[in-house]
């Protein structure tokens, strides 16, 4: 036995000495649950978590490298690009998750964040698969499995464009 259970358990019984039957299995029940809590133990959860690399963290070349995938984004899908200002009231803004591998490939994306306009997801989706493989990303920000976890906002417009967050002009003030 642990030495806290040790004296646990001899508390416990010192205690128990003299009580009724009923009361010293009440007592015995204590103490199990007194000991299984010393030994409660945490399960992970089934995905290990990935590890951000300290260089990544706020880190000016993670900066470069967003505005690099996001360009690239801009550059393969010019027809559904925004220019000017987004309007006020946007019509849906779309968060993404993707990971790139160490040569810019889109490992895996799915949407984040978003207010349920499916053709909106859609797009987002599809703009960033039509731009891969994305630039290279630096070594130095990779986690040990050799990837890197991003996010990115496609702020659309009713028309259907978007701009993305990381590269977006400020919307547009509403003055009613």
């Amino acid at each position: 036995m642990r030495p806290c259970v040790r004296h646990l358990h001899c508390f416990i019984t010192a205690c128990a000495r003299g009580l009724p039957r009923v009361t010293r299995g009440a007592t015995a029940l204590v103490f199990a649950l007194a000991v299984s809590a010393c030994n409660f133990t945490v399960t992970p959860p089934g995905r290990p978590a990935l590890i951000t690399p300290p260089a990544a963290v706020n880190s000016l070349t993670l900066d470069q490298y967003r505005s690099a995938v996001a360009q690239r984004i801009l550059e393969r899908n010019p027809s559904y690009v925004l220019h000017g200002s987004p309007q006020a009231m946007l019509r849906s803004l779309v968060v993404v998750s993707f990971t790139v591998d160490s040569r810019g490939g889109v490992v895996t994306e799915s949407v984040y964040r978003t207010n349920g306009d499916d053709e909106a997801e859609s797009t987002a989706l599809a703009t960033l698969k039509r731009a891969s493989p994305l630039p290279q990303p630096p070594s130095k920000l990779l986690n040990t499995r050799g990837q890197l976890e991003l996010m990115e906002d496609w702020l659309f417009n009713d028309n259907g464009k978007f701009q993305l967050r990381t590269l977006a002009s400020p919307q547009a003030r509403n003055f009613n």
